[in-house]
């Protein structure tokens, strides 16, 4: 990519290059956590903004889809990441985003991880039922396999509500 590239994007889609650089670092930490690049365009784009945005604004500025515009918004709403607040004179909903670590960590620990963390369990649960025939060939390496990944699963269990109080 040429150097004028990022320059023709940021003419194209109206950003500054300050809401450029912020909105980028919020789509890598999102890639890293393998949520969908919009929700780190839209959280970015709400961070650095001064005002509240409407959907449409938000829609616009990013040249994003509708449908991606609206599941972001419904997703990091969730999470906590994104409120919605009252703008007078208009009836159209605005976003600010929400910059307390400790209720977007809160938040992505809630909505994302709790919920694998109790699917992981009842999966475990159920590997550990499969009757296991101790004379196979591995049998040895599979029990000891089980024990680790049961043993993984439950410092997780205590590891998670420690992060939880440590962000509160």
């Amino acid at each position: 990519m040429s150097q004028l590239q990022p320059v023709l994007d940021e003419a194209i889609s109206g950003l500054s290059p300050l809401e450029t650089g912020v909105i980028d670092l919020f789509v890598n930490g999102v890639r890293v956590l393998g949520l969908p690049k919009s929700l780190g365009e839209i959280y970015g784009l709400l961070c650095i903004s001064p005002e509240p945005l409407s959907f449409d604004a938000i829609l616009n500025r990013l040249q994003i889809s509708k449908g991606s515009t609206s599941q972001g918004l419904k997703f990091l709403r969730t999470l906590g990441a994104v409120r919605c607040v009252y703008v007078a004179g208009t009836r159209k909903d605005h976003f600010v985003a929400e910059t307390e670590l400790k209720k977007l960590v809160g938040g992505f620990i809630r909505e994302e991880l709790l919920p694998h963390l109790h699917s992981g369990t009842e999966r475990l649960e159920h590997i550990d039922s499969i009757p296991q025939d101790p004379e196979h060939e591995h049998a040895a390496f599979y029990q000891e396999r089980l024990s680790k990944l049961n043993v993984w699963h439950r410092r997780t269990e205590k590891f998670l509500p420690l992060v939880q109080r440590f962000f509160s």
